[in-house]
């Protein structure tokens, strides 16, 4: 289930679009201004936001300009009531995705959430998220909270492969074929050595887990809090 920041400060209208949302399946968390929406970010993940411009405290302008300036490219639609070509060249040039003009037509609304997210998946093939913590493939960095890790190749194919398959078991054998390669005659004690590596670096980290399974081999294992 994909989730949804909804940021706006008409309460009528924030609930109106929040249950629509809710119901054609998406998790809704509100806010009422750009403040309330980064501190909510703080505390979970979303896969789009949504906000208005006007706001009390933090308009969209400076919510949207703050979180692209961090590096957070979370897809953003903006809504607004304005409908001046510079108010909507702004909203782009500060880092919006997509714009929409109030009165907002809530079936064409679902419309432009469904095709951010799908533009957003096609992106992110060579991302992996679990709960706040997002594996970025290109760069070998795990991105925990406010904290970054740079792996050694083989330390993040191995939790990546893992982690894309949550509960999966995979024996020894398994991973040595996957990240070292069918003809390579390293010893399979080798991936015991950077699983404990990597339960080393990530033993306090709250959204996954990396199992041990007696016999068998390993797994990765979501926490309470990873469930996406």
């Amino acid at each position: 289930m994909s989730k949804i920041l909804l940021v706006e400060d008409d309460a009528e209208l924030r609930h109106l679009f929040s249950r629509v949302l809710t119901k054609s399946g998406y998790a809704v968390t509100e806010a009422e201004n750009g403040k309330e929406a980064l501190d909510a970010l703080q505390n979970e993940y979303a896969d789009l936001i949504m906000t208005d411009i006007m706001m009390p405290v933090m308009d969209g302008y400076d919510l949207v300009r703050t979180l692209r300036d961090s590096g957070d490219q979370t897809p953003i639609l903006m809504i607004t009531a304005k409908d001046a070509f510079d108010d909507m060249q702004r909203g782009f040039v500060s880092g919006t995705d997509d714009y929409m003009i109030k009165p907002i037509n809530l079936n064409e609304m679902i419309l432009r959430v469904g095709a951010l997210l799908r533009r957003a998946e096609m992106n992110n093939e060579h991302r992996l998220i679990i709960g706040s913590t997002v594996l970025e493939n290109d760069s070998l960095t795990v991105t925990a909270g406010k904290e970054s890790i740079i792996l050694p190749q083989k330390e993040f194919m191995l939790l990546y492969k893992m982690a894309a398959f949550p509960g999966k078991i995979f024996t020894r054998q398994q991973l040595m074929d996957e990240i070292w390669g069918y003809e390579n005659d390293t010893d399979t004690h080798t991936v015991d050595v950077h699983i404990g590596r990597l339960r080393e670096k990530f033993r306090d980290n709250p959204d996954f887990t990396i199992v041990t399974m007696r016999g068998l081999g390993y797994k990765v294992v979501k926490s309470a809090g990873g469930s996406q």
